[in-house]
């Protein structure tokens, strides 16, 4: 009977603390993740959403990502990825570190679109006209890009 007792009880302690766990953890994590993008109501529409600072020099591989970047993806994302307010997200941003959205992310991204998950400027389409080669030279630029603006 003690046994049964105490099972219960340990069973009780444990449910316990596994709810509260959950409760504190939401809690500390909106909308499932903690990458919040920023409010850009004070940016104008159109306007660069981050400042960008570039890297001294980019690696050949980055250089060949920055012209591709500028043909396919400059349009929505803006110079250096710096984003469009009311347009597309900047990609130098922590939303899109290297732990959170990986280089695969991108190359999904430009093959299928996105739907539209941290940012409010609606679904990505497809990039027609982009390789696989051609993402992942693109990505290394974007890559470069984050890592001299302490993004890694």
């Amino acid at each position: 009977m003690n046994k049964m007792i105490l099972a219960v009880a340990a069973f009780l302690i444990v449910g316990g603390f596994a709810v509260y766990w959950n409760v504190t953890q939401s809690a500390q994590s909106p909308a499932g993740h903690s990458m919040v993008p920023p409010d850009t109501s004070d940016i104008e529409q159109g306007a660069p959403i981050v400042e960008v600072s570039l890297p001294a020099e980019l690696s050949s591989e980055a250089q060949i990502g920055k012209r591709a970047f500028d043909a396919k993806c400059a349009e929505c994302h803006g110079a250096n990825a710096a984003g469009q307010n009311g347009v597309a997200p900047p990609l130098v941003h922590k939303i899109y570190e290297p732990s959170h959205h990986s280089d695969m992310a991108f190359l999904l991204a430009a093959k299928n679109g996105v739907r539209a998950h941290h940012w409010d400027f609606g679904n990505m389409p497809p990039v027609e006209g982009l390789t696989d080669a051609d993402v992942k030279m693109i990505a290394r630029y974007v890559r470069e890009l984050q890592a001299a603006n302490g993004i890694f």
